[in-house]
């Protein structure tokens, strides 16, 4: 009985990127690549007209990035099942797409043809596959959340680092939220407090290292 090919649609601005992954999945004859694309508009368009079972997106790409392609493709073709791949294994980026799109893996762009073969497979029989790499990071990122769970910075605080960042005196930060010099203050020195802080550029610091803060 001959077997059936898992049919794989492939995305990346960077046309290399794709002939690269089409050269490491050629040695494996139950993979099928069926459609590839350099825009996530255009392969949007793909998908209404072919069917697949597995999307390979890259992550950052310009126009509409892989996350907003994941989570098109999961409203529009439910039944596709999706991994990202990236350079780097951001555990927010992760989060997020494993929240919005619920994505089946991710893989770092410069993983092997057995692994990708392997993480291609098994998501297809039902499974997931997360590199170590990210799955590391996404520990990472939920222990900083237990951190700022546990030290408990409020709404209030939160917009005070914001301001605090900016570089902004007490004064300007009293009639930016419309409360006191004296409560900005009062606010300031808890935080410090909190994050055993003593100053804002270990302050701001510590902010982006526990995501109060993201870069833009």
């Amino acid at each position: 009985m001959k077997e059936e090919k898992i049919k794989i649609a492939i995305t990346d601005d960077h046309q290399i990127i794709i002939d690269g992954l089409i050269s490491l999945l050629k040695n494996h004859p139950q993979i099928q690549i069926t459609l590839t694309a350099n825009k996530g508009e255009e392969m949007l368009a793909l998908l209404q007209q072919t069917a697949v079972d597995i999307l390979l997106t890259d992550v950052m790409m310009p126009g509409m990035n892989g996350q907003q392609l994941a989570k098109a493709v999961k409203q529009q073709f439910p039944a596709v099942k999706i991994i990202a791949l990236s350079m780097s294994g951001q555990g927010d980026v992760v989060e997020e797409m494993i929240n919005e799109a619920d994505i089946a893996g991710y893989l770092l762009k410069q993983t092997n043809a057995a692994e990708l073969a392997g993480a291609i497979s098994k998501v297809y029989n039902g499974g997931v596959y997360f590199h170590e790499e990210v799955l590391k990071e996404l520990e990472t990122q939920a222990n900083l959340r237990k951190q700022v769970e546990a030290v408990h910075i409020t709404n209030r605080e939160k917009q005070l680092i914001a301001l605090i960042e900016k570089d902004l005196t007490n004064k300007e930060i009293a009639e930016t939220l419309s409360i006191s010099p004296l409560t900005v203050e009062t606010h300031r020195k808890n935080i410090f407090r909190k994050t055993g802080t003593n100053n804002a550029l270990s302050l701001v610091k510590w902010a982006y290292e526990h995501k109060i803060l993201n870069r833009k």
